[in-house]
């Protein structure tokens, strides 16, 4: 093999990995990429620091497995020489992992897009829960924010089905950490519990099973299968809105689950009382248990999250530069990683310090400061919190005054300040027709202008919302 092959195999990687990753993710961790040796099925390259080839090992692993099995052969193995110090130009090679992150070793059967057999079930500590153990209790930041649902969740992972938080409904906008602390839970019981039965599974992929199974005329198997789960995890419940099979396929794994002494933890991203398109007999039994909100972060949070994060990673950022992604990045706690992983790939790749210069540029890129799209359910909570009265009393038949008048005022602020059509306004909101929510809005346009009250509310509301 000539000195030049390790070059003309990377080379051949390459064009396999750039068909498979977008034109930014190639360019930032694929292109400073320096191939330096193949010998012994074992590919040696060169990264720029010990964070790049993390980086690498955590969301690439699998292509990169897949990429060398395919150019060279099964079994190639692939080295990193990892540069630890600049100056001096250190470096020391670090071996990459050599199984699949996203295949479970232990255990054949797999629950992916397949609906599972009953007759296929693998033992409680062959079963493949599905959980993201990087999703944890120690690295669960507590806050403000998340005090109340932390607190529960802990209570739920301690002693499973054995609390009155069953079911455990969470709820929450996206980003807020909901995925991570039901993670953490089931996490935390299959290490004090191990001869239990937990599976983390998202609302879609059940549909998605659910669907095969009938198709496939195995649904007996597959509700066979959940009924002898011990902790059940569905993430975005939401998603079973206006799917009617499935969710009585649902109400029925839940009702023997609960009924037999098993833990069942759910997640949304609103509360279910706000919930359309589900089956009332399923959203009562969402509150059975404990209903826990995860709340936006705060600036104080937020910043706490951003040095743990940093300090994780063995990173250092000037403190002016946490405090401004802190002020900045208000809404998801998933912005606040990009953008620390974004900061760190062009301060490695362009060679540039990580100062506020560089955090800003990066800032207005990732986390684009535009207008908020402000959604119905918003608009709902501000109406109901502003005029005082209980949200189930807007989405009621009640034509109370002051709840009518609620309601007609929610549906004019959703046609002014959503994309929503007047169909899915009303739908939204008490489920009323079309005509309906255009009566409403020509109620209260026409006495905002004769109401001095009235438009004196509608104009607070207005700020609020914009707040928002």
């Amino acid at each position: 093999m000539n000195k030049n092959s390790h070059v003309a195999l990377w080379d051949d990687c390459l064009k396999i990995i750039q068909d498979n990753v977008s034109e930014s993710t190639f360019k930032t961790w694929f292109e400073p990429i320096v191939p330096l040796k193949y010998s012994d099925k074992t590919l040696l390259i060169q990264v720029p620091s010990q964070f790049f080839y993390e980086f690498l090992e955590e969301k690439f692993v699998d292509l990169l497995r897949q990429t060398l099995y395919k150019v060279i052969g099964e079994g190639t193995k692939l080295m990193y020489n990892v540069m630890v110090d600049k100056g001096s130009k250190h470096t020391v090679n670090l071996e990459g992992t050599t199984r699949s992150t996203s295949i479970n070793q232990q255990d054949g059967t797999q629950i992916d897009n397949k609906s599972p057999r009953f007759i296929h079930t693998p033992k409680a500590r062959e079963l493949n829960p599905q959980l993201n153990p990087s999703y944890n209790f120690e690295s669960f930041i507590e806050g403000d924010s998340n005090k109340l649902a932390r607190s529960v969740a802990d209570a739920v992972a301690e002693n499973p089905a054995k609390t009155v938080f069953n079911p455990l409904f969470i709820h929450g906008n996206s980003g807020v950490g909901k995925t991570h602390l039901v993670n953490a839970i089931g996490t935390k019981i299959k290490e004090r519990f191990p001869e239990k039965r937990v599976l983390y599974v998202s609302a879609h992929l059940f549909k998605v099973q659910y669907t095969d199974s009938v198709r496939n005329n195995t649904t007996n198997d597959f509700i066979n299968f959940y009924q002898t789960i011990d902790v059940l995890i569905i993430d975005d419940i939401q998603e079973f809105a206006g799917v009617t099979k499935t969710q009585n396929t649902f109400f029925h794994i839940f009702n023997h689950l609960h009924q037999n002494g098993k833990q069942l933890v759910l997640t949304s991203d609103r509360s279910p009382v706000l919930l359309q398109g589900m089956n009332e007999r399923l959203l009562t039994r969402f509150k059975w248990g404990m209903v826990a909100e995860l709340y936006n972060p705060s600036v104080e949070l937020r910043r706490s999250i951003l040095k743990n994060k940093i300090n994780r990673d063995g990173l250092s950022f000037p403190k002016e530069v946490i405090d401004y992604i802190a002020e900045n990045v208000n809404d998801s706690i998933r912005d606040l990683e990009g953008i620390i992983i974004s900061m760190m790939a062009h301060s490695t790749i362009y060679n540039k310090e990580i100062d506020l210069t560089l955090a800003k540029r990066i800032v207005s890129k990732v986390a684009k400061v535009e207008d908020k799209v402000i959604t119905i359910d918003q608009i709902i909570e501000i109406v109901c919190k502003y005029f005082n009265i209980d949200i189930s009393a807007i989405h009621s038949r009640s034509r109370k005054r002051e709840i009518a008048s609620a309601r007609q005022m929610a549906m004019y602020l959703a046609k002014t300040y959503t994309e929503s059509s007047t169909t899915n306004i009303g739908r939204c909101i008490g489920n009323r027709n079309h005509a309906t929510v255009l009566h409403a809005c020509k109620v209260v346009q026409e006495q905002c202008e004769v109401d001095k009250g009235l438009r004196a509310d509608f104009e607070a509301l207005q700020r609020e919302i914009k707040s928002k």
